[in-house]
């Protein structure tokens, strides 16, 4: 069974898209689509990385074990909030201090905002990072407009067309998933 990282990208206190980190671990995992974690930038409370890991000789705490969760994972869910148009700085952080770990890895993105447009507009962005940085970005999105109306606290979805849109977008991650073992 493929095991799925879940980065959970906010680190601010009344953060809403970590709903959505926990509606795809449920998500996952109730349908026996893969294993799932949630890998979130909170908990690591990283500082600004001056280096890559593979540069750092004193990597800071739990920048070893961050690398590890994203080199073992079959595939990758970014859940990130939209902040004033752009992806938060914590999410930017965690990619750039990886690189070998994230060549050809498959990566969906999910986004979230308490607006209408649910943070359409740090997809292209996040992706073009994670291009350069040879990552395999999957074409399906999963926009959340309204996040704090979709999920409660703990993931659970207001209505069932959450658990559509789920369907389809992890068919997509299932596929690049099973491609790239295909091809390796």
């Amino acid at each position: 069974m493929p095991h799925i990282g879940i980065i959970s990208s906010s680190v601010r206190i009344s953060r809403n898209s970590h709903r959505v980190a926990l509606f795809f671990k449920n998500y996952l995992e109730s349908n026996n689509i893969a294993t799932a974690e949630i890998i979130d930038l909170k908990e690591y409370n990283f500082p600004i990385f001056e280096e890559r890991l593979s540069k750092l000789e004193n990597p800071p705490s739990g920048a070893l074990e961050y690398a590890e969760r994203i080199k073992k994972a079959d595939g990758i869910i970014i859940v990130t909030p939209e902040y004033n148009g752009g992806y938060p700085p914590a999410i930017k952080n965690a990619i750039d201090l990886l690189y070998n770990e994230w060549h050809r890895k498959p990566i969906a993105i999910s986004t979230a905002s308490d607006g209408v447009f649910g943070g359409t507009q740090v997809i292209t962005a996040l992706q073009f990072v994670l291009w350069k940085m040879r990552a395999w970005t999957v074409p399906a999105m999963f926009p959340n407009p309204k996040v704090q109306e979709l999920y409660d606290e703990n993931g659970v979805p207001a209505n069932e067309f959450e658990n559509k849109r789920a369907k389809i977008f992890i068919k997509e991650l299932m596929w690049c998933i099973e491609a790239k073992k295909k091809m390796e």
